[in-house]
């Protein structure tokens, strides 16, 4: 966890919290890497961050599900939860906080919060009629179900028909604050595409959605009226809000508010935009409390090319991936190969083509060949150099000199493709640089400093390219950073901390004269497919 300091900026943000019906899946796995890679950026930069994941743990479908297994829901929720740790420690999530919405804290956030709003007058009791998704847990309108009742999103689930009395929030009520939101700060629904999928939706006209469910035993209970259960979506999205308690802390929304509150960044998936986009906002404008900074909508993954699901067996199961292929080439793929805001597709033959073209050869066999030469070439030593030695017209100079700056850009508009792109400019014009130098002639040619002068030059755009990289693949840079004779590992916060500011491991020029460089060795091993592919 992170040694947080009163006198640092703070960053806070959150992934979804995961509804535990099953096990974690692909999608689940990719805002997570996005989320921990965000965090990993900021903390780099010497902010203090807060980094919220967790799980989603009542309503119908889980109380269903477990009852399917022969399960109490809450042995069912436990187990999943174990599921959703493990992978986050697979894939090298450092999450600060895990949120669940069945802890006794969290009842005591709920609880406090309806009462705020219910004393503002903005929940009221009637009937609902409609047809009802269990998935989505949502009433859905005619117009949004397909042929034969079913739903547009579970297509494989029948809407249920529900005349029952309910608890409404007053959403109709907040229709023009939340225009008014929109059209004041464009940034707080991100991307553009959904925004406007958000404006377009408001524009129809915002109708009061229901906040409690009866016949429900798994929830918490209305304070005032045992008979209803609080809805899952009015119960969950203050899940965000009880993680933000420390341990010892009493649960109290002044507690929990008081030292991250607002939160800076919601990434979630596009399917509950509505939720945290309209919803959301408008909740916490009842309660009286700041908004979030910016909620972040990204795409939906594909395999090949299809959608993913089980009944066209085609899933993609994230345990299995980063067994067999690590941590790294997971989070690289998926950060380098998907915009973050667009749908994106896994295929196999491409994942283990770019991992190998990218941090197999551009990168791995570049430190490892360098690294090779100094040793054959210098005794090992590292070479007399700084920054200073080389002209502005130099070429890899001229690249590195403000690519730190580039790929910051890049960082803090959560375009990871882009950074990569930039970061990879460099790792290729190095391997092009020293194929084209020739050292091994130089040598032969008793042209000592032009030697060193070249594989200086290489090894510190390897160490910048690796720094920069550190957020997607902190395991891979680390390895670097240390046959650079650095001791830094890109995992350890508190050391982090310690370490030169980010403005200075960001610009070229950083590798110490005469480092105690370490003797090379691979520090990524080329993929292969499996043989079955």
């Amino acid at each position: 966890m992170s040694n947080y300091k009163t006198d640092r900026p703070k960053f806070s943000l959150t992934t979804p919290l995961y509804y535990v019906n099953d096990i974690p899946h692909i999608g689940s796995a990719y805002t997570t890497m996005v989320a921990d890679t965000i965090a990993r950026f900021h903390r780099l930069q010497g902010k203090s961050v807060l980094l919220i994941t967790g799980t989603d743990e009542h309503g119908q479908k889980i109380e269903r599900t477990a009852r399917e297994k022969g399960l109490d829901p809450q042995v069912h929720c436990d187990r999943i939860v174990t599921s959703f740790t493990n992978l986050w420690d697979k894939l090298n999530i450092k999450y600060d906080r895990f949120s669940r919405t069945t802890s006794t804290r969290h009842e005591a956030i709920v609880k406090e919060f309806f009462q705020r709003v219910w004393d503002r007058g903005d929940i009221y009791l009637s009937r609902q009629q409609g047809w009802y998704c269990v998935a989505c847990e949502e009433f859905k309108e005619e117009r949004e179900l397909i042929e034969g009742g079913y739903c547009a999103i579970h297509t494989n689930k029948k809407a249920e028909w529900r005349d029952e009395e309910n608890y409404f929030f007053c959403l109709s009520q907040y229709q023009q604050q939340l225009e008014a939101l929109y059209a004041e700060k464009p940034e707080f629904i991100q991307p553009e595409s959904r925004r406007n999928e958000v404006l377009n939706f408001v524009q129809k006209g915002l109708k009061d959605f229901s906040i409690s469910r009866v016949n429900l035993d798994w929830g918490f209970p209305v304070p005032f009226d045992p008979q209803h259960t609080i809805y899952v979506w009015f119960d969950a999205l203050l899940g965000y809000v009880t993680a933000l308690l420390e341990p010892e802390q009493e649960p109290t929304l002044a507690n929990a508010l008081a030292k991250w509150w607002p939160i800076d960044l919601h990434l979630i998936g596009k399917d509950i935009l509505r939720f945290h986009a309209v919803y959301w906002p408008a909740m916490l404008m009842s309660a009286g409390l700041p908004l979030p900074e910016q909620v972040f909508g990204h795409g939906f993954l594909t395999k090949d090319g299809q959608k993913m699901g089980k009944s066209l067996g085609n899933t993609l199961d994230p345990f299995t991936l980063v067994a067999q292929y690590s941590a790294d080439a997971v989070r690289y793929y998926f950060l380098k190969e998907i915009e973050l805001g667009k749908d994106g597709d896994f295929n196999e033959t491409r994942f283990v083509n770019v991992i190998n073209a990218d941090l197999a050869n551009d990168l791995g066999n570049l430190l490892n060949r360098t690294l090779g030469m100094l040793i054959k070439y210098c005794q090992g030593n590292g070479p007399q150099l700084s920054a200073a030695d080389y002209g502005t017209d130099h070429s890899l100079k001229k690249i590195g000199s403000n690519l730190g700056e580039r790929v910051t850009k890049a960082y803090e508009a959560l375009q990871f493709s882009q950074a990569c792109e930039e970061i990879f400019n460099l790792v290729r014009a190095s391997n092009k640089y020293i194929d084209e130098s020739a050292p091994w002639s130089l040598y032969k040619q008793d042209k000592q400093t032009e030697v060193e002068q070249i594989l200086y030059a290489v090894l510190e755009s390897v160490r910048l390219a690796a720094y920069l990289l550190s957020p997607i693949i902190p395991n891979l840079s680390t390895d670097i950073y240390q046959q650079l004779g650095f001791s830094v590992d890109f995992n350890n916060q508190t050391q982090l901390e310690r370490t030169a500011p980010f403005v200075q491991h960001s610009q070229w020029g950083q590798l110490p004269a005469n480092q105690n460089l370490q003797k090379a060795r691979p520090v990524f091993s080329k993929l292969e497919l499996p043989s079955n592919s």
